[in-house]
């Protein structure tokens, strides 16, 4: 998992993350909110609590993507409902945090150019790259199949 989220991001020592949480999101949107709520949770067992509504908006947004385009087509023979195909990781080092949603499509998440602020769909990624430090995405190899859309946060030093 932590392979990919080294490929583009500033030098991560896989041994010197502090805390890591992750949890499995079922094929259906309810699984934004408890995204949100696992999200919510983790950042107060870190005491970083205060960047709660950064953190919670890029989450959603990428479980959002994540179940919008990131999942087959449902269909008789292959139903997700009871898999977990979307899976949110959280990873913590003294100086950043990373959100990184993995999902079973290898497709690129597009960053659609838009003017139209009003339109109801179409800003996630625009919205994930304006409220995080960074964000990127990776194919991933080995026994998982599809990508990994992450976003860094960088925290605040402490004294």
């Amino acid at each position: 998992m932590l392979e990919p989220l080294r490929q583009g991001l500033p030098p991560l020592d896989p041994a010197a993350v502090s805390s890591a949480a992750s949890c499995a999101l079922p094929a259906r949107y309810e699984a934004v909110r408890e995204a949100r709520q696992f999200t919510g949770t983790t950042l107060d067992r870190w005491d970083l609590a205060d960047r709660f509504e950064d953190v919670c908006l890029v989450v959603s947004e990428l479980v959002t993507n994540a179940l919008r385009h990131g999942l087959p087509e449902p269909s008789p023979e292959h139903s997700c409902d009871h898999d977990s195909p979307v899976r949110l990781h959280l990873l913590r080092w003294t100086g950043r945090l990373v959100c990184a949603v993995r999902d079973p499509s290898r497709e690129s998440p597009v960053a659609r150019e838009t003017d139209d602020f009003s339109a109801e769909s179409g800003r996630g990624l625009f919205l994930v790259d304006s409220f995080s430090d960074g964000w990127g995405w990776h194919p991933l190899t080995g026994a998982l199949d599809g990508k990994v859309v992450w976003a860094l946060f960088r925290l605040a030093s402490v004294t």
